[in-house]
């Protein structure tokens, strides 16, 4: 099968391409060439699961096997950055749902979906152990605790501009 790649995606590849290179000797190399390729495209599509199988020579339904198996590999598009609403019993008791469903309706997104602007990817998660600090949200490995519906506006809003200022930057 004949993989296109497009203009835009020539270097993502070409990063691609030294990883493969560099792991595919190891053993147990699948899971880290998986990991370093999501670190570089954001996700795995379809496309880069196939061009993998193929450089590799392993079966592109053994690839996908393994990404849909593994919580940690996405097959759509994630936001910059991962909301993470911890459901587990302290947090749920203390509220949990509710800063959800605020999340939910400032960023009018279901849990398991990216924001328009690919900005935040919702998810709701088990116990992460800061039960203490319930009910407890995490946005990529930032830890925010006793959040309350109404602190759901201003959570957001520090990341929407810290985002807004490394553009200007770039």
């Amino acid at each position: 099968m004949e993989i296109t790649i497009e203009k835009h995606e020539k270097d993502n590849f070409k990063k691609l391409n030294e990883i493969i290179e560099k792991y595919k000797e190891e053993e147990g190399m699948l899971i880290r060439i998986l990991q370093k390729s999501q670190e570089i495209f954001g996700y795995l599509p379809e496309k880069v699961q196939t061009y993998i199988s193929q450089k590799l020579n392993i079966p592109v339904s053994t690839i996908n096997g393994v990404v849909s198996f593994y919580s940690l590999f996405s097959e759509e598009p994630q936001g910059k950055y991962t909301i993470g609403v911890c459901l587990g019993t302290a947090c749920y008791v203390k509220g949990a749902q509710d800063v959800l469903e605020a999340i939910k309706e400032e960023l009018q997104i279901d849990v398991g979906e990216t924001s328009m602007d690919k900005l935040f990817t919702l998810k709701a998660t088990r116990c992460i152990g800061a039960c203490g600090l319930a009910p407890v949200i995490t946005i990529n490995e930032e830890v925010h605790g006793r959040v309350s519906p109404a602190d759901v506006p201003s959570i957001l809003y520090k990341y929407i501009k810290t985002h807004k200022e490394t553009q200007v930057i770039k």
